[in-house]
């Protein structure tokens, strides 16, 4: 099979993934707060299940990034990940307690930890102009698992019968249901998921070779003309940088000793082995000379890693907060929150479709800036509108319906940009990790958004004052940091021409 069917059925099956992520749930979470109910659990256990969820994968994330990073493969991570999935879910339709429960949802969490293997992998398999289109293909995937997955539950509700000493009703089915999807997913992941080499390497290889030409056909000026030998070395300094493109990493000086020696040394005589350093080096640990501190204290990555909290943490907070909003204004049931839900999921993959046609003709860093400005207009808009709605029941409505609008019309900017971006400003050869460390942060933040919101229902100007002020600051931080949210490469590609004036 060729390289490019592997790659698409790779990619195809990267998006399965996600997909399954997003109907997991969709179809759990409208069930579980009644399923507990029938188990006898106090309240605040629904906020310990959905907890549980997040903290497992937020302590999973950086782990299995850190072994995908040290094996560079993934396959065997996913299907690791998954077995967790596969018995969580089946814990979950077990059922016999509360605890029981509440572990299912702690064993499943630590699935999603592949997630950030796969963010990973997709950074080093994708060029970087590439990455972001693939980001959002791969994060829309996730999306339409959430508008579909409660479609699902219009037939699993039905489910009323025994399998041996296991009861299958409209609580426990969801459990089954997707145990059952992990399954053939496993199948999927064995049959379609290929460990595709780092399209980095082959890159290197290239610029390698074109490096090795470029000596020759310069050595060859120097003999035609003796005042090419100055024009010469820019040349070589500008292919340095270019092979470190898509990575920060240190100068080699047994590269810059070859080059040197190259100007003294006649072509015959030229070293064959110069252009082999690169893939020695990243044949060596990723994690040597790696610093934590120096690799996510810096100004860009703090961005970033803010924007991923702090867009992450008023999601969950506004999600939290819609269903008591809709009951105490609009007396919604589950059948009208159910279609608002299904309607915001078709928004949020309309987003993701322009935001992958729009990521390929300006850069990352303006489509992060159009997403923030679109979640200040929307969180002020909430903060006037929302909080205390004005008018009657049809004004309501409407003020209700924009600010939802608002909200979710700027996270697919945000979402997209800044992973893309992230991928970018840090270590290649530790994306895993690094993927992981960004997931936490946001796993952080789906924790602590719902609790937010949850202890504020009726303190809507205090949580939501609170959610603009962390806007506000994340806008500034943006504002003073712009400059430095590019590639680190390309930002030396701009600056080469002027050295070599």
């Amino acid at each position: 099979m060729d390289t490019q069917r592997k790659k698409k059925l790779t990619f195809f099956t990267i998006g399965l993934i996600f997909l399954l992520s997003g109907i997991e749930y969709a179809v759990i979470l409208p069930t579980i707060w009644r399923y507990l109910q029938t188990l006898h659990a106090a309240p605040y256990f629904l906020g310990l299940a959905l907890s549980a969820f997040s903290l497992s994968g937020l302590l999973s994330g950086p782990l299995f990034g850190h072994l995908s990073d040290r094996t560079r493969t993934t396959k065997k991570i996913i299907l690791f990940a998954n077995v967790f999935e596969i018995v969580g879910n089946f814990m979950y339709f077990m059922g016999y307690s509360k605890w029981l429960l509440l572990s299912s949802r702690l064993v499943a969490g630590i699935g999603t930890g592949a997630g950030s293997s796969i963010f990973g992998f997709l950074t080093r398999s994708t060029a970087p102009d590439d990455r972001a289109t693939v980001f959002a293909a791969v994060m829309a995937c996730r999306q339409a698992g959430l508008l579909i997955g409660p479609a699902f539950n219009i037939f699993l509700r039905l489910c009323d019968f025994q399998i041996g000493p296991f009861v299958v009703n409209k609580y426990t089915a969801p459990g089954l249901f997707m145990c059952l999807l992990w399954i053939l997913l496993q199948l999927a992941v064995v049959f379609m998921y290929w460990d595709l080499p780092p399209l980095e390497r082959r890159k290197a290889k290239e610029s390698s070779t074109s490096e090795s030409r470029e000596v020759e056909n310069e050595k060859g000026l120097v003999e035609d003309e003796e005042e090419g030998d100055d024009e010469g070395k820019p040349l070589m300094v500008s292919q340095e940088l270019a092979g470190s493109y898509g990575s920060v990493v240190t100068p080699n000086p047994t590269r810059n000793h070859t080059y040197a020696a190259s100007d003294t040394m006649p072509n015959d005589i030229l070293p064959a082995s110069s252009p082999v350093p690169p893939e020695s080096h990243e044949s060596s640990s990723p994690f040597k000379n790696f610093s934590i501190t120096r690799e996510f204290m810096r100004e860009e990555v703090v961005v970033l890693l803010s924007a991923q909290f702090i867009t992450l943490f008023n999601q969950t907070a506004l999600e939290t907060m819609v269903t008591p909003l809709t009951q105490k204004y609009f007396s919604y049931g589950e059948l009208e929150n159910s279609v608002m839900y299904c309607l915001c999921g078709v928004e949020v993959i309309a987003g993701f479709l322009f935001v992958r046609w729009l990521s390929q003709r300006v850069a990352e860093r303006v489509v992060l800036a159009i997403g923030l400005t679109i979640c200040n207009i929307s969180c002020v808009w909430c903060l006037i509108f929302v909080a205390n709605p004005l008018g009657g029941f049809q004004w309501q409505l409407t003020e209700f319906i924009i600010g939802v609008f608002l909200q979710v019309l700027g996270l697919p900017f945000v979402a997209v940009a800044q992973v893309s971006l992230f991928s970018k400003v840090t270590e290649e050869r530790t994306q895993g990790f690094s993927q992981g460390i960004r997931r936490s942060v946001g796993g952080l933040a789906t924790i602590l958004g719902p609790l937010w919101a949850g202890g504020l229902t009726e303190n809507m100007y205090i949580m939501m004052g609170v959610m603009m002020a962390l806007l506000a600051l994340l806008t500034m931080m943006l504002a003073f940091s712009y400059d430095r949210l590019v590639e680190p490469a390309a930002e030396e590609q701009e600056e080469s021409p002027d050295n070599c004036g």
